[in-house]
């Protein structure tokens, strides 16, 4: 099966990709023209998918801004804080 267009892929699909592409390089067993070939893409997935979260946070900003509601803050855990907001 041919692979999608690396623009075609969803921000999934992507990050599933990504996740191979790491198994894969980390494993070892390629040889240092594929192990290139696969970093390469894997450059190209990420910045591509960095590209997708900031559009989807601009739209979120745009319909909050729209509602009148809050702007949105940046997530910043402190080292001792788990995403749940709880202390270690």
């Amino acid at each position: 099966m041919a692979k999608k267009k690396l623009e075609n892929l969803s921000f999934e699909e992507s990050l599933n990709e990504l996740d191979t592409i790491v198994q894969n390089l980390e494993h070892g067993d390629l040889n240092l023209a594929e192990s290139m070939t696969l970093f390469e893409r894997g450059l190209t997935l990420s910045k591509l998918s960095q590209d997708k979260l900031q559009t989807a946070e601009q739209k979120v900003k745009i319909l909050l801004e729209q509602n009148g509601e809050q702007q949105l803050t940046n997530f910043d855990l402190t080292p001792n804080e788990t995403p749940s907001g709880e202390s270690l």
